[in-house]
């Protein structure tokens, strides 16, 4: 092989290697929620006014149809003597007109068309918290799944608390069914109402807010929620607004303050979190933090 062919075959060969690939731009993951419509992730406990008027407001107050979902409850709870009806009283009590209890873990159940006619014309639903993993037995990637997508499309409201939180994400966290300490178990998909972020909940009451980090070891692409109890985040696209009585935790590798952080110790971008109180605002596409008040 002469010189010429030498050169020819290495253009070649290179063409070839780099042919495959991406560029950064390209390789992107992109955060955030539905075009239209609203979510409220909710991370448990006892809720204030705040949050609960919140979500009356979104679904259209006393006129709103409101789909409640109680299947990550437990048997137990589900069974008890009167159990829907006194969900469904609770719900009325704030001034709905119209309230629909739905409940299946069986998603041929939810590909029943007389069983999701009520989401067809439902402005808001409503995840009443449990484990998250048994919403998605009952509900992921059905025609009840997909009416909860056209629901958001034509401006409606979603939100859940506790697990109600945790299932709006791409990706299901503490999905195990053996244990709710598992971060990343037998159930990993969520509803994926937000893309590429993985939604945490109790997070300051139960010590939980180093537990994220099981998860983006092992997929740091995705963008890190922890929301506490009596706390929300109100998305709309790809911002979000928190609301309630205490924080939520951010796991994007950044860190921000506002004091700033040029005088702290700071660990290791994989090992950082950093909270957000009510009021504040975040960009998940851009993972930044909007909000810059002083």
């Amino acid at each position: 092989m002469n010189t010429k062919q030498l050169i020819c075959a290495l253009l070649s060969l290179t063409a070839l290697i780099a042919l495959p690939g991406k560029t950064s731009a390209q390789k992107a993951v992109i955060t955030k929620g539905p075009e239209s419509g609203v979510l409220m992730a909710i991370g448990g406990g006892a809720l204030d006014s705040t949050i609960m008027m919140a979500f009356y407001r979104y679904a259209g107050g006393a006129k709103g149809r409101v789909v409640v979902i109680p299947t990550a409850l437990g048997d137990n709870s589900l069974n008890k003597a009167g159990a829907m009806e006194k969900m469904q009283k609770r719900f009325e009590a704030y001034g709905y007109q119209k309230v629909t209890i739905m409940h299946t873990r069986d998603t041929a159940m939810a590909n029943l068309e007389n069983f999701i006619e009520p989401l067809k014309s439902a402005t808001a639903i409503f995840f009443i918290g449990g484990r998250q993993w048994r919403i998605a037995d009952g509900f992921l990637n059905t025609k009840a799944h997909q009416e909860m997508f056209k629901l958001l499309g034509r401006g409606g409201v979603i939100a859940g608390t506790s697990a109600g939180a945790t299932i709006q994400g791409s990706y299901l966290a503490r999905g195990d069914t053996k244990n709710n300490q598992i971060m990343m178990g037998d159930h990993e998909e969520g509803l994926g109402f937000i893309s590429n972020i993985a939604i945490d909940q109790h997070i300051l009451t139960r010590n939980r807010q180093f537990d994220m980090f099981d998860i983006l070891d092992n997929k740091p692409e995705l963008l890190g929620v922890g929301v506490s109890e009596n706390t929300a985040i109100v998305v709309k696209n790809h911002t979000f607004e928190v609301i309630g009585a205490s924080y939520v935790s951010i796991y994007d590798g950044n860190f921000w303050s506002r004091e700033g952080s040029n005088l702290k110790n700071l660990p290791e971008k994989n090992r950082r979190f950093y909270l957000l109180k009510a009021g504040d605002r975040y960009d998940m596409k851009a993972r930044q933090v909007i909000n810059t008040e002083k």
